[in-house]
């Protein structure tokens, strides 16, 4: 508990670093490696992809759609996410059909949602990050408050009033009065925040755009944190790696953050 609480104090520290002290490229290069470790987490370690070539085909991808995402490279991401899909597409066959007696076509399949899909949705924060006329280093920390921070209101509603096991096959600690309590804890804390934004930066954040992204954002939150334990369990795996001390991989930490930041980008794009 102690190397997870100094480690998660250490991340946060540095967050607030990549977010308003160091260039943005670094922002930038962490995100990439984050995508990278994430492909590599949902396909190589749960074995979802076991042909070596495809994994490495699948890493570059990532790295390559999270470069298309830079301030530093002038090409349209439209066009990236294109050429992205015509290289997976045309490489994940051509590898298949090389090593068809051992790769399936599922193999090529899981590639697609983890080289893309899950890539591309944790990419939402940097999005989100660059919009540089609305704040965007200031609100990119409302999707994680939405994710963390209703994910420990959870935990201690959990503790203190949990009774009704929520998911017991798959997630035994967690409990129906936890995720209530998720619920409102992240309503709440994404709407104080919000208050204060408005105040400091005069954001005009409408309240009923942060009551949303706190509620639906714990409840999409909680799904992400069961969809990927669904995955883990089905592989036999307890965590999906061990980068972040106490934590696990980038998975364990960011699962509920893959699914909480494209509602924020959402959001975001329709007020302004």
């Amino acid at each position: 508990m102690k190397t997870r609480v100094l480690f998660g104090v250490f991340g946060f520290v540095f967050v607030l670093l990549a977010l308003y002290v160091l260039p943005p490229v670094v922002l930038e290069l962490l995100l990439a490696v984050l995508c990278v470790l994430a492909t590599f987490e949902l396909l190589g370690s749960t074995k979802l992809v076991s042909n070596r070539l495809q994994l490495l085909l699948c890493s570059v991808v990532s790295l390559g759609l999270a470069a298309g995402h830079s301030s530093l490279v002038p090409f349209d991401l439209t066009a990236v996410w294109q050429g992205l899909v015509l290289v997976l597409l045309i490489g994940s066959f051509a590898i298949e059909l090389r090593f068809h007696d051992s790769m399936s076509t599922a193999q090529v399949a899981w590639s697609f949602f983890g080289a893309l899909i899950v890539p591309y949705l944790l990419l939402s924060l940097l999005r989100i990050f660059q919009m540089e006329y609305h704040h965007g280093p200031v609100i990119v920390l409302l999707p994680l408050l939405a994710a963390w921070g209703a994910d420990t209101c959870a935990l201690f509603a959990g503790v203190l009033f949990g009774k009704h096991k929520l998911a017991p096959v798959v997630s035994p600690k967690k409990t129906v009065e936890g995720a209530v309590g998720g619920v409102l804890g992240g309503a709440v804390l994404v709407l104080l925040a919000s208050l204060l934004m408005n105040a400091i930066f005069k954001l005009q954040i409408p309240l009923w755009a942060a009551v949303l992204l706190g509620g639906l954002g714990a409840v999409l939150g909680e799904i992400g944190d069961l969809s990927f334990s669904v995955i883990k369990r089905q592989a036999g795996i307890k965590d999906y790696g061990s980068i972040f001390p106490g934590h696990g991989g980038v998975l364990d930490r960011f699962d509920s953050v893959i699914f909480v930041a494209p509602l924020a980008e959402i959001l975001f794009r329709i007020i302004w």
